[in-house]
């Protein structure tokens, strides 16, 4: 069976570094840090007072009050990313096979702002259960998929991936999967999270993975620096629009590049910490270049998981190592958490869009926020520290690591 081809047609996005694609991508080349003091909610008891939240979001300005109410602010960002998507790829709603349109959309944690809500006025009532009928319906998982299907009446494979900060490079990969087998035509794939409040920060901040530089906070996310101690999160949502290469060239589609392929893998080995050596994140971007049919030096540039923590960084830096050997120091790195912050499971949707453009304009976005050298990493790699370079880019390939030891990998490459 032969398998289909598979490009991006559209993309949309709401994030730290802008409410659109294009506000993202200035902010992404120009090297501007997302992160800031938080506003949600007062952090005096916490340990980190800072995260890279989306800024200027007013949610009266894209829905009416009766539709806000049913919809967590993870779905929220997930309804405006793919509004943006779905305009930019100027499909024609009312001439294409829905039963052949699907929506594969991921987060890591759901609808965590409702669930702290709705158990936080349980605990401060009378022991009744008195919770919104919509308590259920707006923390799983899977509803921001449902209510893209519905907007749009996509009747093709809808569910929703989970697999922590890999989420959303998941959901890529099963749209990837589903197109390239002929079971669908287009699906709105991505990944949206909403986890600055309370109950996220704090969490993460008990198994001590976020940053606590609260004196230094819009540099605080600092990968491959020896000062790095956490990453910083993020919030928002990101949505691409995947479709068979003939269904686009037939309907004179815009293409911004091609999905060539995905890996897969997992460390088996810690619940939060890699693989010392980068045993799962080598196995991940060797699955992924075998499933594109690419070699090594085929690719230029890679948008690496780079959380800015201890052992992270380090790991995959050995994984890119021993994939790639000797062209792992002709390629160019960058770690766009620097800027964005940590989006969760939204990352690989965010970073898969940067590593699109990076295609589209020839410049790879750079890692801000580094000063001091590690001991242990090799600063021969090309780490694109602190300002963007220009190059040509062809091919792309993006990582996300999850707790669990999840591993996911895909890779862009230009259309030909």
């Amino acid at each position: 069976m032969e398998l289909k081809r598979v490009v991006i047609t559209g993309l949309g996005a709401i994030t730290p570094l802008g409410n659109n694609t294009n506000e993202l991508w200035e902010n992404l080349k120009n090297g501007v840090s997302g992160s800031d003091l938080i506003t949600r909610f007062d952090t005096e008891k916490f340990k980190t007072k800072f995260a890279c939240e989306v800024k200027n979001y007013e949610v009266s300005q894209h829905f009416e009050r009766k539709e806000a109410r049913k919809l967590d602010i993870y779905a929220q960002f997930a309804l405006i990313a793919t509004d943006e998507a779905i305009k930019d790829s100027r499909l024609d709603l009312s001439d294409i096979d829905k039963e052949k349109a699907g929506v594969i959309w991921a987060s890591g944690i759901g609808g965590l702002q409702t669930f702290f809500e709705e158990i936080r006025g349980f605990a401060k009532g009378d022991d009744t259960p008195r919770f919104s009928p919509f308590f259920i319906p707006k923390m799983i998982s899977d509803i921001a998929a449902g209510h893209i299907s519905i907007k749009y009446g996509f009747r093709g494979p809808n569910f929703s991936t989970v697999s922590a900060c890999a989420s959303s490079t998941n959901a890529l990969i099963d749209a990837l999967t589903y197109i390239r087998l002929g079971k669908a035509k287009i699906f709105i794939t991505g990944g949206s999270e909403a986890a600055i409040n309370e109950a996220g920060v704090g969490g993460f901040n008990a198994m001590q993975a976020l940053s606590t530089n609260n004196d230094e906070y819009k540099t605080a996310s600092r990968p491959f620096d020896v000062t790095r101690d956490g990453f910083v999160m993020g919030e928002g949502g990101c949505a691409l629009i995947l479709e068979e290469y003939e269904h686009a060239v037939q309907r004179g589609a815009t293409i911004y590049a091609e999905i060539a392929g995905g890996g897969m893998s997992a460390d088996a080995h810690h619940l939060t910490a890699p693989h010392p050596e980068g045993q799962g994140a080598a196995l991940v971007m060797k699955n992924a270049l075998e499933d594109a049919g690419l070699k090594p030096e085929d690719v230029d540039y890679i948008n690496v998981h780079g959380t800015a923590t201890p052992l992270g960084d380090i790991a995959e830096i050995k994984g890119i190592k021993t994939v790639f050997g000797e062209h792992a120091y002709k390629l160019n790195i960058s770690a766009t958490k620097s800027m964005t912050g940590h989006l969760l499971g939204a990352a690989g949707a965010v970073e898969a869009i940067a590593a699109i453009l990076a295609i589209k304009h020839n410049t790879v976005p750079p890692t801000i926020n580094f000063a001091n050298e590690d001991p242990d990493i090799d600063y021969n790699m090309n780490y694109t520290f602190n300002k963007a370079q220009s190059r040509n880019v062809n091919t792309a390939l993006s990582n996300t690591f999850g707790f669990g030891g999840h591993n996911s990998s895909v890779i862009f490459k230009t259309i030909q």
